[in-house]
């Protein structure tokens, strides 16, 4: 069975990952490739997660936001 490209699209969660769908490389800053086993998975972006770069919900115990701070 032949699975037709994905258009790769990133969506910003509001206090959470990065969403990202589609057909992407990522690498690590060797250069070396990670291999994302799906086609949808979420990268971390609160910089608690123990499975980097993948996100694994840890920014919901921290309290992770992404608003400014207007204080």
């Amino acid at each position: 069975m032949n699975i037709p490209p994905v258009t790769p699209s990133i969506t910003a969660c509001p206090n959470g990952p990065l969403l990202v769908r589609g057909d992407v490389e990522i690498l690590a800053a060797s250069g070396e490739v990670i291999t994302a086993n799906r086609r949808t998975f979420a990268l971390c972006r609160c910089g608690v997660s123990t499975i980097k770069p993948f996100c694994d919900g840890s920014h919901k115990l921290i309290g992770f936001t992404t608003e400014a701070d207007t204080e």
